[in-house]
This record gives C-alpha cells, sequence and structure tokens, in this order.
C-alpha cells in the first residue's frame, strides 16, 4: 500500500513543510545508498505527503555530494507519484527579481560530477526528456501561486551548475547570452532520475538574489539574503500546500510510462543482480 502520493522536496531556506498533521518519519534504505534524510510523512490539505530536505536537516550536504539516485528511488519506494521540488536560485535576466517565483519547462546541463541515471550495469534504458518537466503538475504550480499571492512565471530555462562555487561573471554573462532564465546547482539530476522513475517531476525555482551579473550583486549583504530565503519559505509553503489540495487524483500525462520503449536491453540479458536493483521501477515491463 502506497505511504504517499505526492513528493515536496525542500531545498535552501526550506527545511520542513509547516501545516502537516499525524506526521512521522521513515529512514529508507535504497540499493543506490542512503537518501538525504528521513522522509517525513504526514497528511498536507488531505493529501498523503513525503517531505524530503534536499541538503539534510541542518543543510550538510554539497549539491555535488547528493546522492540524487537514492533519493528518487525513496520517493518511489514510499508509492508516490508526483514530486514538487524547492529550489533557491539566482536570477539571469532583470525581470525575474528576487522573491518572484520561476516554474522552469528546460534545464541546461553544466554539471560535471553527477550520477544521473539508475541504469548501467548490464541494461541500457534512454527516456524521452525533450520536455523534462510534467505539464500538468506545471500548470497546477502556476494557479495554486496566484492563489497564493506569489508572482509566479511559467517557463523558462534553469541553468543547472556544479557548484559549490557561484559563477564567474564571464559564466554568467554566458548563460545570460543564451537566453536562461535562472541558475542552482541541484534540479536536473532529480528531473532525469523522475522521469527515469516514472514520477511527475516540477521545480518551483524561487529567486534568491541576482547572479553575479548584476550591478547591484555585491552590495547585498547576508542578512538580506537571509531575509529573502525566510520569505521565500513561507511563499513556498503556500505554494506547495495550494498544489497538494488542487492536484486531480489520477495523472493525465505520460509521466507515468516513460519506460515503455526506453528499454533497449534483451530483457534474458539482463543481470540478475541488476534486475533485483531495478525492480521497483521495471518490474512491469520484465514480468512474463
Amino acid at each position: 500500500m502506497s505511504q504517499a502520493e505526492i513528493g515536496i522536496i525542500g531545498g535552501s531556506g526550506l527545511y520542513q513543510m509547516p501545516g502537516l498533521t499525524d506526521v512521522h518519519e521513515v529512514v529508507q534504505k535504497t540499493p543506490f545508498g542512503d537518501p538525504s534524510d528521513a522522509y517525513i510523512l504526514g497528511n498536507l490539505a488531505g493529501r498523503k505527503v513525503a517531505f524530503l530536505a534536499r541538503h539534510g536537516r541542518g543543510h550538510r550536504i554539497l549539491p555535488s555530494e547528493l546522492n540524487f539516485r537514492a533519493n528518487i528511488y525513496g520517493f518511489k519506494h514510499l508509492g508516490v507519484e508526483r514530486i514538487v521540488s524547492v529550489s533557491a536560485v539566482g536570477s539571469l535576466k532583470e525581470e525575474h527579481k528576487p522573491l518572484d517565483f520561476v516554474i522552469p519547462d528546460q534545464f541546461f546541463d553544466r554539471t560535471r560530477h553527477r550520477v544521473d541515471t539508475f541504469f548501467g550495469d548490464g541494461i541500457v534504458a534512454h527516456i524521452g526528456f525533450g520536455d523534462p518537466i510534467c505539464p500538468e503538475l506545471a500548470k497546477t504550480v502556476a494557479t495554486s501561486s496566484k492563489k497564493a499571492c506569489v508572482n509566479a512565471k511559467s517557463g523558462g530555462t534553469y541553468v543547472c551548475m556544479e557548484g559549490p562555487q557561484f559563477s564567474t561573471k564571464a559564466e554568467s554573462n554566458v548563460y545570460r547570452s543564451w537566453g536562461a532564465d535562472v541558475i542552482g546547482m541541484t534540479n536536473l539530476q532529480e528531473a532525469k532520475l523522475a522521469r527515469e522513475a516514472e514520477i511527475c517531476y516540477v521545480t518551483v525555482a524561487m529567486v534568491t538574489d541576482y547572479d553575479c551579473w548584476h550591478p547591484s550583486h555585491d552590495a547585498v549583504t547576508v542578512d538580506q539574503i537571509i531575509a529573502v530565503l525566510n520569505k521565500n519559505a513561507e511563499n513556498a509553503a503556500n505554494v506547495v500546500r495550494e498544489t497538494v489540495a488542487a492536484l486531480p487524483a489520477k495523472r493525465s500525462c505520460k509521466c507515468g510510462s516513460a519506460l515503455a520503449h526506453a528499454i533497449l536491453t534483451d530483457r534474458s540479458k539482463i543481470p540478475a543482480a541488476t534486475r533485483e536493483r531495478l525492480k521497483l521501477i521495471l518490474n512491469k515491463y520484465l514480468e512474463g
């Protein structure tokens, strides 16, 4: 029986989910190692949800150190079909101001050191990723943002950089020349793995400040950034609550069948250990 239907990933500033009732923690062990923290399960707006602090409670894990596979697998094991991922980002456009939210529909990969697939070790699969965000979920977040009185802009490109250092001005200006909207360090790998796990995924990108291209960037103080982070976290909690309440019980998107035509490997050639490790994700395509 599913323990949760909707997953929430909290980024910088959002380390817990206000409004949860019947709360209990679940520690997950996965074939890919340990997730960032225990999953906080409970009821929110009448729905069963699971919350995970991306960087662990206390913000202990660097973006490059995140075990993305374990985090997404853990949600899958709990029965989650949709993930709303909240992330602090820098703005690459004047129009995206601090305290604005962006709901990107594209990513650009600038990472170098990360494992971002469940496959390998004897099995090959190629998912479609031209449209990396679930449109149904993104539309619901946009509508819910209006209800929560948060200025959210639909569409745009999220540049996912390696970090933990921020961009140089040269890099930031190149990303701007490409027309990118926001920059962060975490969400692309989550999106890829959620698609492989046939889980709907959306990013709620909370603008904290302008990236270093902006003339006022160096004038921003730590106190100002913390104040924005706290307000963003409050707004994000409201948006997530509205989103959870508004989501239909059944999915009408294609995310739930992303692997239907993705597996290239002859089923008889898949190693037993690999088959066992991935059975949660693959069983409906390997049975029979």
